[in-house]
């Protein structure tokens, strides 16, 4: 270590301070056991919630005597999976559920309530119950906003303004991390008995996303990856179908579902109501697959905007419906483009908005293939598979960031001693400083922005054969400028080493995309492939990707019986509404057509 650096100890180091982080951070603490939590930006600039007029809603639980039970929640989450989740993960994330939300009302959260009937509950996207607590249209950040005072109660050592750079292990079990501030360049070594990746997932690898600047740009792939973990299904990634395209510092911003919800409708150039030709029955009301899919037909065959966009009309609409049901999209809109939507339509384009796969994980704990080393949020794998339920991402996280907390503390409690590497530290140093001398006349973002031009023309909402292999070939090559890439200091820190180490992930995490995607061969739920447009039963797998092993074919797990039974349609007034719509009766194949 420089003089100038830093050397740590703990029991246990969360990587990432968001939602899952905290969380996790926080079991840890309460468990008695030593925590540091390490991210990159500063502590006033973390990930909350981008949708506009967005309800990110919060712990999944059933209301007693309504005829719902978190069985129930498992079997919605896998159908809407497309048959490609975990039946594990799905059961441990639903049973656990109403755990979390007594959690956070322990955290200080407050729910919107129901009179004298408890917290209230809203309606899951497109299924029958009403099971999703919520606090008004700002869920997320009251989440975040109770999990980040209950750390500081607990005096959760929070490092901020840190990049880790590389997870340090000896003999395939973790033992700490090493990384720079991106301030003054100083080195931290962390040693921790045992590590948890809660750094996200890897959508701002395409050009649209609603992810902000420098965010989710698969550092978490990279860092498992190289530690000796592997990736499942990379491939499968959400896209929102309506993210703005304009002004460039909210290009990617979402507009809420609850836009087309209700009464929006979508445009082409022509003035065309587009969605009659991709869903008659459902329009604008259909699932957020189907939506962005036809968004991406009608821009790619020439009816789109000439920013590459299509039309979000909400003029027809009374004013006052658009100021009482959508009042945080009508400010937002006001605010970044002073857009009144009541007038006005809104442009917007297919934007990608969430990693479904992520680090391969065991469903019991979210431990890797290295031991000692964990991972949560979107970094992970497994609940998902091909199609995300709305609220499902914020449950997964603060269910299993207690499951996982509990799991890290536990661990670093039966060593009998602490692994070190001498070796493994100086790599990690030297990797450091080779590229902070690196002098080359290729920039770092010039590379990083081709990366997610190839991905959003090679692998975006529609994909091919010909354009998967073209985007790896085309990948080939950037890898072999970044031999010659520089790294410049100036004024403003050390944010160039830090782009250099985004590039690296991103240029990961696409690679692993791309040939995830090349060798699934159908068309299930996100995964769109023009040449395979069916879904293919015997693709009922999970893609585990590694550097070394390439792609491999893993099985997903039988659903229970009990479940499986409980698996159901639903029509097309559940999209998207604030109604009990009409159950259709349970498939009595279970494959999810896609819609």
């Amino acid at each position: 270590m420089s003089s100038l650096g830093h050397q740590l100890a703990t029991s246990v180091l969360v990587v990432g301070a968001g939602k899952s982080g905290l969380r996790a951070a926080i079991e840890v603490a309460e468990a008695g056991v030593a925590v540091i939590s390490v991210h990159k930006r500063t502590a006033d600039d973390i990930h909350t919630v981008v949708a506009t007029g967005g309800s990110e809603r919060a712990p999944v639980i059933p209301r007693s005597g309504s005829g719902d039970a978190w069985e129930r929640h498992a079997a919605d989450t896998l159908y809407e999976s497309r048959l490609l989740a975990d039946p594990r993960t799905a059961q441990i994330v639903a049973h656990h559920a109403a755990q979390a939300f007594h959690d956070m009302g322990r955290y200080g959260m407050r729910f919107d309530r129901q009179g004298d009937r408890g917290a209230a509950r809203r309606q899951l996207g497109d299924r029958v119950y009403r099971r999703a607590a919520f606090t008004g249209e700002h869920t997320g950040l009251e989440v975040q906003r109770a999990l980040r005072d209950r750390a500081k109660q607990l005096a959760i050592p929070v490092l901020s303004g840190v990049y880790v750079t590389r997870l340090l292990v000896d003999d395939g079990t973790v033992f700490g991390a090493y990384g720079f501030d991106v301030v003054d360049g100083s080195r931290y070594l962390v040693h921790a008995d045992s590590v948890i990746l809660a750094t996200g997932g890897h959508t701002r690898i395409w050009r649209r996303t609603s992810s902000r600047r420098d965010e989710n740009t698969g550092d978490s792939f990279r860092l498992a990856v190289e530690a000796g973990a592997r990736l499942r299904d990379p491939e499968l990634v959400q896209f929102h179908p309506a993210g703005l395209i304009t002004p460039e510092n909210a290009a990617g911003m979402l507009v809420n579902e609850a836009a087309r919800g209700e009464g929006g409708v979508l445009l082409n150039n022509l003035g065309e109501r587009f969605m009659t030709r991709y869903d008659a029955e459902r329009m604008e009301r259909s699932s957020r697959d189907r939506v962005a899919l036809a968004s991406y037909t009608e821009i790619k065959e020439g009816r789109g905007t000439q920013a590459g966009g299509v039309w979000l009309d909400l003029s027809h609409l009374p004013r006052e419906t658009v100021l009482t049901r959508l009042p945080r999209v009508h400010q937002a809109l006001l605010d970044a483009q002073r857009l009144d939507i009541t007038r006005d339509p809104i442009e917007v384009t297919p934007t990608a908005q969430y990693s479904l796969g992520g680090v391969w994980v065991r469903p019991e704990d979210h431990s890797t293939d290295v031991k000692g080393l964990f991972a949560i949020g979107e970094a992970s794998s497994g609940l998902h598979g091909a199609n995300r339920l709305e609220e499902n991402s914020l449950i997964e996280l603060l269910v299993y960031g207690r499951i996982t907390g509990r799991a890290a503390a536990e661990y670093s409690a039966m060593l009998a001693s602490q692994q070190r590497s001498p070796a493994a530290t100086r790599a990690a140093e030297a990797d450091v400083s080779r590229l902070l001398a690196a002098d080359g006349d290729q920039n770092v973002r010039a590379l990083q922005r081709s990366v997610r031009q190839l991905m959003t023309e090679r692998a975006g909402v529609v994909r091919d054969e010909a354009g998967l292999a073209a985007g790896l070939a085309e990948l080939d090559e950037i890898e072999a400028r970044m031999a010659n890439v520089g790294v410049h200091i100036d004024i403003g820190g050390f944010q160039d080493l830090a782009y250099a180490y985004a590039l690296r992930s991103t240029v990961l995490a696409a690679r692993a995309t791309l040939e995830c995607a090349l060798e699934r061969r159908e068309t299930r739920g996100c995964h769109n492939r023009s040449d395979y447009p069916g879904v293919d039963p015997d693709l009922k797998v999970n893609m585990v990707w590694s550097p070394t092993a390439g792609v491999r074919r893993e099985p997903v797990p039988p659903i229970p019986t009990d479940i499986a039974e409980l698996m159901y349609d639903v029509s097309a007034d559940a999209e998207l509404l604030e109604q009990e719509p009409a159950m259709r009766p349970p498939r009595q194949d279970r494959d999810h057509p896609d819609r």
